[in-house]
C-alpha cells in the first residue's frame, strides 16, 4: 500500500514513510492510494476478537509492510493500558440509541486509542527503515491530544514531544495532565492565542525547508502525534468497525444493515475515520458531524463555504473550540476526485483569504452520508442535565453536544436508523461543568467538583484524575505564536 500526498499525487510514500513524515514536505497530508475493503463476513468474524485483534485487521489492511502478528503485538501493547474489563465498551442507551464510550484509556479521552499505538509504530517504522535519526514530534492541541501524545511518547527511546496548547483554551484538568507530566523527553507550554494559532505555528514548522536542516544537522527528523499523521488516524477506524460488530454479535442489528454514527467533532479526525471505514465497506445510513457554537464545520455541510473569518468562541467543549479543521483536506481530497491543484487551490484560499467554497451539489451528490449540526452552550448543559435525568447516565460536554446534534437530527427527520454516539472523554475531565449541569451549583473548586460529581452519581473516579491535585508541576512556560519555532530549536540544540 502506498500513500500520496493530497498537494502533490506525485509524491508517493510507503506507510512506514507517511508515519516518520508526519506532513508532507508542501504541506500536504497522506491518503491511502486505495481503500482495502472488509466483507460482512470478515466483520462478523471480528466479534469473536479481542479489541487489539480488531485493531490488528484493520490496521494489516494499511500497513503491508507489517505483519499481522507485529500488529497484534503493537496493538495488545496499548491497549493494555486500557480498562480490564473493556477496551470500548458500547452502552445502550435507549431503543436504537447506543454511546461508544472511547475514554477508558490511560488519559480518558478518545485520544488514547491512537496514542497508545502511534509511538510503537513510529519505533517500529524507525527499525524498519534503519533511521538512526531522532524523532521529533510536534503537537498542536485542543486539549486531550496533548496528553494523550505526551503519555504515549514519554520516555520513548529515540524520541522527544514538544506540546502546545491554548493557556486559556482548555480546562483545568486537560491543563493540569499536561503540565504535570513526567518523562526526561516531553515538553509542554501554553500559548497565547487560541488552538488555530498552535496548529498553524506547527504547521509552519513542518513546511519551513530552514527548520527541517537545522533539525538534521541537530540529529532530528520531525514527525506529529495530531491526526494530521496517517499513524494517528489510522488506529481509529478500528473503533467504528468494532462497535457495528458489537451490535451485530448482541442482537441489535442484522449484519448488512446499515448504522449512524454521530460524532463530536473539532478537527475532523475522528468523523474521517468513520468515513474511511465506510469507504472500506463498513454499512453507514450517516455520519452526523455534531459541532458546537464554533460551528464552521455545520455551516459548510449546509452551504458549501468554508468561512474560518469569523467570531472564535471559548466553551465548555474545548476539544471543539477549533475554525481550522486540518482533516476536512483529506475529505476535501475526495471531493476533488483526488485531484491535488484543484485541493491546493481551496488550501491556498483558505491561507490567504481565511475561506473558500465548494459546489453544493457536488458536495450533497458525493458526500451526502454527512450531516451536521451544532449546540450552544444552553443547550449542551440541558442535554447533559437531560440525559443523566432520563437515563441515568452521565456525560461530558463534548459527547453531550453530539446527543444534542443526534436529538435534533431525529426530530427534524423522524430517522429511526440505530445511532452510535461516539462519547470522547470522561465527564471528570470537565468536572465543574458537568456537576454545574447535573447539581444546578458552580463549584470554583475542580477537585471538590470532582468529589461531588462522585457522591450525586456513583461513576468510580478515575486514578489519574484523582491523584492530579497531589502532583507536580514542571511545565510553566507560556508562549507567543511566533515563539514556537525558536523554542523547538533551542530544543534540539540543547539550549
Amino acid at each position: 500500500m502506498k500513500y500520496i500526498s493530497t498537494r502533490n499525487a506525485a509524491r508517493s510514500v510507503t506507510g512506514s514513510e507517511a508515519i516518520l513524515m508526519g506532513i508532507s514536505p508542501e504541506g500536504g497530508l497522506f491518503v491511502p492510494e486505495s481503500f482495502p475493503q472488509v466483507s460482512l463476513d470478515e466483520i462478523a468474524s471480528m466479534g469473536e476478537m479481542t479489541y487489539a485483534e480488531r485493531s490488528a485487521y484493520v490496521m494489516a489492511k494499511y500497513l503491508d509492510e507489517f505483519t499481522y502478528e507485529e500488529l497484534l503485538e503493537i496493538a495488545n501493547r496499548a491497549y493494555s493500558r486500557f480498562d480490564d474489563e473493556d477496551t470500548c465498551p458500547l452502552t445502550k442507551v435507549d431503543e436504537g440509541f447506543y454511546v461508544l464510550e472511547l475514554w477508558h484509556g490511560p488519559t480518558y479521552a478518545f485520544k488514547d486509542f491512537a496514542l497508545t499505538v502511534l509511538p510503537q509504530l513510529v519505533s517500529a517504522c524507525r527499525k524498519k527503515r534503519g533511521e538512526d535519526a531522532k524523532t521529533l514530534v510536534l503537537v498542536a492541541t485542543s486539549g486531550d491530544t496533548g496528553k494523550a501524545a505526551l503519555e504515549g511518547f514519554k520516555d520513548v527511546e529515540g524520541t522527544e514531544i514538544m506540546v502546545f496548547y491554548p493557556d486559556e483554551g482548555v480546562s483545568y484538568m486537560q491543563k493540569l495532565q499536561m503540565i504535570t507530566t513526567g518523562g526526561d523527553n516531553t515538553y509542554v507550554a501554553g500559548i497565547k492565542g487560541n488552538f488555530d494559532d498552535a496548529q498553524t505555528a506547527v504547521k509552519g514548522i513542518f513546511t519551513d525547508d530552514a527548520v527541517r536542516e537545522e533539525l538534521k544537522k541537530a540529529g532530528y527528523v520531525m514527525s506529529s502525534a495530531n491526526s494530521i499523521n496517517w499513524g494517528r488516524l489510522l488506529p481509529q477506524i478500528a473503533y467504528y468497525f468494532s462497535a457495528y460488530s458489537d451490535l451485530v454479535s448482541c442482537g441489535e442489528i442484522d449484519l448488512g444493515d446499515k448504522i449512524n454514527f454521530v460524532v463530536p467533532t473539532g478537527n475532523f479526525g475522528d468523523i474521517l475515520a468513520g468515513y474511511y471505514a465506510m469507504r472500506m465497506g463498513l454499512p453507514v445510513n450517516k455520519l452526523l458531524c455534531a459541532s458546537n457554537i464554533n460551528n464552521v464545520l455545520t455551516d459548510f455541510f449546509a452551504s458549501g463555504e468554508y468561512d474560518a473569518t469569523r467570531e472564535f468562541h471559548k466553551t465548555i467543549s474545548p476539544s471543539m473550540d477549533i475554525l481550522i479543521s486540518s482533516n476536512l483536506e483529506r475529505l476535501l481530497f475526495e471531493l476533488c476526485d483526488r485531484d491535488d491543484q484543484k485541493l491546493t487551490s481551496l488550501m491556498s484560499a483558505l491561507k490567504s483569504e481565511g475561506k473558500y467554497s465548494v459546489d453544493l451539489t457536488e458536495l450533497k451528490k458525493k458526500l451526502g452520508v454527512f450531516e451536521a449540526g451544532f449546540a450552544d452552550e444552553d443547550e449542551t448543559m440541558e442535554t447533559i442535565y437531560n440525559t443523566f435525568d432520563e437515563y441515568g447516565y452521565i456525560v461530558d460536554p463534548h459527547t453531550s453536544v453530539a446527543i444534542a446534534v443526534y436529538n435534533d437530527y431525529f426530530m427534524s427527520t423522524g430517522d429511526e436508523t440505530p445511532s452510535v454516539i461516539l462519547s470522547t472523554a470522561s465527564p471528570y475531565k470537565f468536572a465543574q461543568d458537568v456537576y454545574e449541569a447535573v447539581g444546578e451549583s458552580q463549584i470554583s473548586d475542580p477537585f471538590k467538583a470532582v468529589s461531588k460529581l462522585h457522591f450525586l452519581t456513583g461513576m468510580e473516579v478515575p486514578e489519574g484524575i484523582d491523584r492530579l491535585e497531589i502532583m507536580e508541576v514542571r511545565f510553566t512556560d507560556v508562549l507567543s505564536k511566533d515563539e514556537i519555532k525558536q523554542k523547538v530549536l533551542s530544543r534540539v540544540k540543547g539550549e
